[in-house]
């Protein structure tokens, strides 16, 4: 299944996060599932299971997954998640639009959907006691789009806040951009990201 966003997110009614973090009708084990907003929609700010001690997962951009219907992307993140020792997991996206192909996503930065985005991010980072273990797997995905390498810098910004501890996973490519989470084996453990500042400046040349 494939989703083709109807339209750019600048005409699209983008809810803030506090609005999006209102329950509405749609049925599902909220016990079980994180799910924001808790309907289908052009953009996801989360989506995971419930836990003490999550994983949080970076990709790039949400796709078709919702509770009890997760695509293989996520279902390899929670299988790792597990082998890794956490209790649970939570996707989390440097750019928040749904669309299954990247060529699809915005060709320029909705500011307003970046900036609610950050506020779930933030959210995330204050449910949980902290150091946070955050993975890291964008990636070479992150070149697609000229904003995405920005979007990167406010989510460590905002993660050095709460002491986060960065993770990938799997081999790197070699412009140094860390694994998607898809093909990854079920036993991949997770590296410490520890020369993710250089990286960084890499990223922004």
């Amino acid at each position: 299944m494939r989703h083709i966003p109807i339209s750019d997110t600048f005409h699209t009614d983008v809810l803030s996060f506090e609005d999006a973090l209102i329950p509405t009708g749609n049925d599902f084990d909220r016990k079980k599932w994180i799910y924001v907003p808790d309907y289908y929609s052009e953009y996801r700010y989360l989506l995971g299971t419930v836990g003490s001690r999550p994983l949080i997962c970076v990709g790039i951009n949400p796709s078709t997954a919702v509770p009890d219907r997760l695509d293989n992307t996520l279902k390899s993140t929670q299988r790792i998640a597990r082998y890794n020792g956490f209790d649970s997991f939570l996707m989390f996206n440097v750019y928040a639009q749904r669309a299954t192909i990247p060529d699809d996503m915005d060709p320029v930065m909705n500011p307003l959907l970046h900036r609610e985005n950050m506020k779930a991010f933030r959210w995330i980072l204050e449910q949980y006691e902290p150091p946070c273990a955050v993975w890291a797997a964008w990636g070479s995905i992150i070149m697609k789009r000229a904003y995405l390498p920005a979007c990167i810098l406010d989510l460590v910004r905002l993660g050095k806040e709460y002491r986060v501890n960065w993770f990938t996973a799997g081999p790197r490519s070699k412009a140094g951009h860390p694994h998607h989470p898809l093909y990854l084996k079920s036993d991949t453990p997770l590296d410490p990201f520890m020369d993710l500042d250089v990286y960084l400046q890499s990223l922004m040349r």
